[in-house]
């Protein structure tokens, strides 16, 4: 990782998934007031993004890598901010859906934000900090063919559920749930299930960050734990 200068001495943002979708429109919305460490494995994508901002580096790591992420990591010695917004989705059947998907996808929502929170922890605490995840409506609900990416996404809410009670006092913990988004992502899911897309039917990645921005700015005696969005 690049150990570009936060000159200004800004509030640091470590934001996963930051090179495309959601997690860049978290990075331009805090950039505008926090050092980005942006987050992602393409180093030329996350390059682009860091070359927008007004101050951020890279973080570019393999989030599934653990010997990867524990260097990465070591490099950070402030940190006020960790957004969890990488993440993946693998569409399918209970009867179809093959073993490696599930694999796949709990490894990447699940075990990588548990693994990188845990490894991050003492900077966080030394700043009384915020950890906020990208969660789903589907952190909520489950329907036909998303048994995977909902259950990575109720698992994802019990990991920030008990985050929060164990680091009350300490850290601010939220979790972001929102409906549906107007993403690459999305629009791959949309084609996958043979629907035809309308992005004026679903949030905007912005709409998203103005949530994080929510909790972010929130006075140091409040934390705002659950926020659900959805389109209006």
């Amino acid at each position: 990782m690049s150990t570009a200068p936060n000159p200004e001495q800004r509030p640091v943002a470590l934001i996963t998934g930051a090179s495309r979708g959601i997690g860049r429109a978290i990075a331009a919305d805090l950039g505008t007031t926090h050092h980005v460490l942006v987050g992602g494995r393409d180093r030329a994508a996350v390059d682009a993004v860091v070359a927008t901002l007004p101050s951020a580096q890279p973080f570019v790591v393999e989030l599934t890598d653990e010997g990867a992420v524990s260097a990465a990591v070591a490099e950070i010695g402030s940190l006020d901010v960790l957004v969890h917004s990488a993440g993946i989705a693998a569409l399918g059947t209970v009867a179809d859906l093959p073993t490696q998907s599930w694999r796949d996808v709990l490894e990447v929502n699940v075990i990588a934000p548990a693994m990188l929170t845990r490894l991050l922890l003492p900077v966080l605490r030394a700043r009384q900090g915020l950890v906020v995840f990208i969660n789903s409506g589907a952190g909520f609900t489950a329907g036909p063919t998303g048994s995977a990416y909902a259950a990575s996404k109720f698992a994802l809410r019990a990991l920030a559920d008990s985050l929060r009670a164990e680091e009350r006092g300490q850290l601010r913990v939220t979790s972001i749930h929102p409906g549906r988004v107007d993403t690459d992502m999305q629009v791959e899911l949309q084609r996958s299930l043979g629907r035809p897309y309308h992005p004026e039917e679903h949030l905007t990645p912005a709409s998203v960050a103005a949530t994080v921005r929510l909790a972010v700015d929130a006075p140091p005696s409040a934390s705002i734990d659950t926020l659900s969005i959805r389109p209006a």
